[in-house]
C-alpha cells in the first residue's frame, strides 16, 4: 500500500504512472505530476487558496489529458517513474 505523502513525494519529484483502480472497478493509467514545470502555465493553480490536504484523494495534472484528476490513495495499485 502506498502512503499519501510518498504518492506526493513521487507526483513532486517525477513525471509519474499510477495505476489505480476507479470507482467504477475498472483500472486507470495515468501518466501525471506535481512539478509545475512541467504543467502548462495556463493550468498552474491561481490565487493563494490551498484546499485543506485530505490525505484519502490525490489531485494531480494529467499530462496526457491535459487537466487536474485525482485518484484515490487506497485505489492505488502501483506508481513508477514515467
Amino acid at each position: 500500500m502506498f502512503s499519501y505523502d510518498k504518492i506526493k513525494k513521487h507526483l513532486v519529484t517525477y513525471k509519474t504512472k499510477v495505476v489505480f483502480i476507479k470507482k467504477d472497478g475498472t483500472e486507470r493509467t495515468m501518466i501525471c505530476t506535481l512539478n509545475m514545470d512541467n504543467i502548462p502555465k495556463e493550468h498552474h493553480p491561481k490565487g493563494l487558496y490551498v484546499d485543506p490536504p485530505n490525505h484519502d484523494i490525490v489531485k494531480a495534472f494529467d499530462l496526457e489529458k491535459n487537466g487536474w484528476r485525482s485518484f484515490r490513495v487506497d485505489a492505488v495499485k502501483s506508481i513508477e517513474a514515467a
